[in-house]
């Protein structure tokens, strides 16, 4: 059975539109309360957080009214990052946890991901069978077995204390100057307070949410803010989160960004030079530079490849054993520490690099000279399957054809909104953007 309601990371799309209704999240709430409750009677729980966007508030309640109907006591953090949810749905011994939250999409967007009592994103095995059960209805609790809900007012203290545990016994960030943006999301408030806590001298931007400016020329996906004020502050480095803060890009003290590509080669090449990278390999996605393949294997360290996804991503490191990996747009995964993606995390373990090596932020940021890389974006209507249409695949052979010996294409749907991605890579740069401009012209002409 294929998932109608699932993309790559949850369930998304525009608020009060399908599926992103409030009856869709009260049924969902009712699948996976009876997925994770099976015929057990007894009390069950699950943890619901969320990022800042005004439909949040329908959501979460939608949410909560589906699980109580099937007899799961709902324990509500609030706003909190995304591996919040992850770490407290194991530390609180949870069933299952949820976070409402779009990532980077504008504040219109919304999305409802699940991770299971382990604290990990759910497989595609469990996410079909939630999406059978939306499907087909399921029954809800007897009245006497009817779930409570609970305001859990601490959550986001405890994740603190995790996050900064993360840091060497006794290391403190004094003498660090950090522009620190929170996307006006869901780390808003725990970003700056785990940063001042530390000892950094922190300069917060992206932190007065109201709803609607959550991503809003600001967080991971719009650095120029934070990298003016980097400049302006004269501050050591720049930490940009984005909406749910699972994710992250840093700013050199110059104004330079880095993206996840850069990040995961310095985290890879220390962690080797301890002897504390699992399989010396890097997980990463299809997305990953070429020129961060080249450099690993020069380290002696392998690149595992995946689908784009964090969830992919982790799958693999489960099996293979691996303990880092991420994508080149700010995941970083490190399953020593957490269970998925955190930005804020691998923010920390920047910081303590620049603190252990006595590096300053650009040094650590440019391990490898990228390959000329273009991204391109096409939005497409509902029904539409542009990838479909003879005239874009011959678009395609003709683009692969040109890039033999001297880069790569890749084209593919997003997981998370209706755009066709299309991604060329060479040494050529006149032939890569030709390769591009191909593609999308024939995308562009089949979505009319």
């Amino acid at each position: 059975m294929a998932k109608r309601l699932f993309g790559t990371d949850g369930v998304r799309g525009q608020a009060n539109e399908y599926p992103m209704t409030a009856e869709v999240a009260l049924r969902l709430g009712a699948a996976a309360g009876r997925y994770f409750r099976q015929n057990d009677t007894g009390r069950h729980r699950v943890v619901i957080g969320k990022d800042t966007r005004l439909s949040g508030y329908m959501f979460e309640n939608a949410l909560t009214a589906g699980f109580a109907s099937t007899g799961m006591d709902v324990f509500l953090l609030g706003p909190v990052p995304t591996p919040a949810v992850g770490m407290l749905t194991t530390s609180m011994r949870a069933d299952v946890g949820v976070m409402i939250s779009a990532s980077h999409n504008p504040h219109h967007d919304n999305g409802i991901k699940f991770f299971g009592p382990d604290g990990f994103k759910l497989s595609d095995e469990a996410e079909v069978e939630i999406d059978r059960l939306v499907a087909e209805g399921v029954e809800p609790a007897q009245a006497q077995n009817i779930g409570r809900a609970k305001r859990i007012d601490d959550g986001r203290f405890r994740y603190n204390e995790r996050v900064k545990s993360t840091l060497p016994s006794g290391q403190s960030l004094n003498g660090l100057k950090v522009v620190i943006d929170c996307a006006n999301g869901a780390a808003y408030r725990t970003a700056p307070e785990v940063l001042w806590e530390l000892g950094a001298e922190v300069i917060p931007i992206g932190v007065a949410p109201d709803g609607f400016n959550i991503n809003d020329n600001c967080g991971s996906t719009s650095t120029g803010v934070a990298a003016a004020a980097v400049v302006a502050h004269g501050a050591d480095v720049g930490i940009c989160l984005d909406g749910d803060a699972d994710r992250l890009m840093i700013i050199d003290e110059t104004g330079h960004v880095a993206d996840g590509d850069q990040i995961m080669a310095l985290f890879a090449t220390r962690w080797k030079e301890l002897g504390r990278l699992n399989g010396d390999a890097l997980v990463s996605t299809v997305m990953s530079n070429l020129g961060l393949e080249r450099y690993l294997a020069g380290q002696g360290i392998a690149l595992e490849r995946t689908a784009v996804g964090d969830r992919y991503v982790v799958e693999r490191m489960r099996s293979g054993g691996f303990n880092l990996g991420g994508e080149q747009s700010g995941h970083i995964v490190m399953t020593d520490y957490s269970t998925t993606g955190d930005g804020l995390l691998a923010g920390l373990q920047f910081l303590s690099a620049m603190i252990e090596t006595g590096q300053k932020a650009s040094a650590l940021t440019r391990s490898f000279e990228t390959v000329p890389q273009l991204l391109e974006n096409v939005r497409f209507s509902t029904g539409q399957d542009p990838l479909a249409a003879a005239s874009v695949k011959s678009a395609i052979k003709a683009a692969e054809a040109d890039l033999i010996g001297n880069g790569r294409l890749l084209i593919r749907k997003s997981g998370t909104e209706p755009l066709i991605r299309v991604m060329a890579e060479a040494e050529d740069e006149a032939v890569m953007k030709a390769a591009v401009e191909q593609v999308v012209a024939a995308v562009k002409a089949a979505t009319g």
